[in-house]
């Protein structure tokens, strides 16, 4: 049906004396002696329409205030007594109506009750807000690729390899479990299966992604990712969505350079394009958010190696509860305290150890590092994950096998190095975990619609 968004009645003043037509949900309503009044919103816009119901005008509205219902108004656009716009109601239609048990009350809820109702908590504030950031960010990430050359890749998500190497991955397959004895090793289950071999689901686009900038120079990939992680913590989904660029004849400066212009550039663009929603999260969810940000996006990103960061931890003289030697991983509280403690700012943070890192990352000359690199912010820890890659045949086999890697899934991606290698790079970037950071959100299940985690799928 016809309507106006209710984003364009706010921001455009030529609508004030005109006669429109909205949609939208009740969100609340009041009713006075002589008037009702009913804040509606059609989640185009953080704030709520009100509408003016003048009782003398005749106007069936009763069955329009229950929250939840939805309707659709024509009006007239007015100014109203406390700024902004409003609407004085002429007719009032209901679409759906809303029975009391709707569990979207008045009262404020917290975020572990909304999880309960992915499907309604969309129209809550909070809601409202995070998924029109998550939106504004998306756009802008392809924005930023494709005015800079990127070709946008769509890998498979059913993949033979793991591309990580850990074995955290779902098992995709068509014979679910089978009759007893009907298989006398995995070998036959698999032969039988709908590929005639081990499939799953990816945990990173990233191999596919290599094997296309060895054809089109500049790539990136925006599509799901799945972990068989077995990690109930604030911080892991079992399918998020994963930002990877891959470039070829880029080394690991050029990877950080990179990262850092792509995160300015996108943080940029959300301040100045959900200016409402900003003000809500820092008021409601980090106070200081904005001027956090601004912060952030002002100032040049530190870099430092993976060695001096454990010296640094280990000079500190604080207590952490993970001890800090050379070649152990670091952990949140590490990572937090290089950005937040010593350097102040974002931080790169390269060449680790190649133990803790994964098979496909250039090995450095000393033969104990590679070219690696983490983007840690303060507040949180790492957000990005990147490396210049391996490119060297010889290199690159010598180091799956030090790991015990079956070859056979990766002969396509060893091909990269015989036929035509060049130095490249990239990084991988958490959707969401970027969007916690922009929006002060703390639990990664609250900002995505419907979360996988352990034990919980809806």
């Amino acid at each position: 049906m016809k309507h106006i968004d209710i984003k364009n009645i706010f921001a455009d003043p030529s609508y004030i004396g005109q006669e429109v037509t909205v949609c939208g949900w009740v969100r609340t309503s009041r009713n006075s002696k002589t008037m009702a009044f009913i804040a509606l919103n059609d989640g185009t816009s953080l704030p709520h329409l009100q509408i003016v119901i003048d009782k003398a005008t005749g106007i069936d509205f009763e069955d329009a205030m229950p929250g939840g219902t939805s309707v659709k108004v024509v009006g007239t656009v007015v100014e109203a007594q406390n700024g902004g716009v409003e609407i004085n109601a002429r007719e009032i239609t209901v679409l759906g109506t809303c029975p009391q048990e709707y569990p979207l009350q008045k009262k404020r809820h917290t975020l572990e009750f909304l999880r309960t109702m992915p499907h309604l908590r969309g129209r809550t504030n909070t809601f409202n807000a995070v998924l029109r950031v998550r939106s504004v960010l998306a756009e802008s990430i392809h924005r930023y690729f494709q005015e800079r050359n990127y070709v946008y890749i769509n890998t498979p998500l059913i993949t033979g390899s793991d591309c990580e190497g850990a074995g955290e991955m779902f098992q995709v397959t068509t014979i679910g479990y089978p009759e007893e004895g009907k298989y006398k090793n995995a070998e036959e289950y698999y032969a039988d299966d709908f590929f005639g071999k081990r499939a799953g689901l990816s945990v990173s686009g990233q191999l596919e992604g290599e094997m296309a900038a060895m054809a089109m120079g500049k790539i990136y990939t925006f599509g799901p990712s799945f972990r068989a992680e077995n990690s109930n913590t604030p911080k892991h989904l079992a399918e998020f969505w994963h930002i990877e660029p891959e470039v070829a004849f880029m080394e690991l400066p050029d990877v950080i350079e990179l990262a850092e212009d792509m995160v300015k550039h996108v943080i940029r663009n959300v301040l100045d394009t959900c200016p409402e929603e900003m003000k809500f999260f820092d008021q409601h969810f980090e106070n200081g958010l904005i001027d956090r940000l601004e912060d952030l996006i002002s100032h040049d990103f530190a870099v430092c190696e993976y060695t001096e960061a454990i010296r640094l931890l280990k000079e500190s003289g604080e207590d952490f509860q993970y001890p800090v030697e050379w070649g152990c991983d670091l952990q949140t509280e590490h990572e937090r305290y290089i950005a937040e403690k010593v350097f102040k700012r974002a931080t790169f943070v390269t060449n680790y150890p190649k133990e803790i890192k994964s098979f496909y990352m250039k090995q450095n000359p000393d033969g104990k590092t590679v070219a690696a690199v983490d983007l840690l912010v303060p507040g949180v820890g790492e957000i990005i994950g990147g490396s210049e890659r391996e490119a060297d045949y010889d290199k690159l086999v010598a180091a799956m096998q030090e790991r015990g890697m079956n070859m056979e899934p990766y002969g396509d991606y060893l091909d990269l190095r015989r036929f035509g290698s060049v130095p490249h790079g990239g990084f991988g970037l958490g959707f969401e975990r970027l969007i916690m950071y922009v929006t002060g959100v703390q639990n990664i299940r609250d900002v995505i619609l419907f979360p996988r985690t352990v034990g919980s799928i809806r």
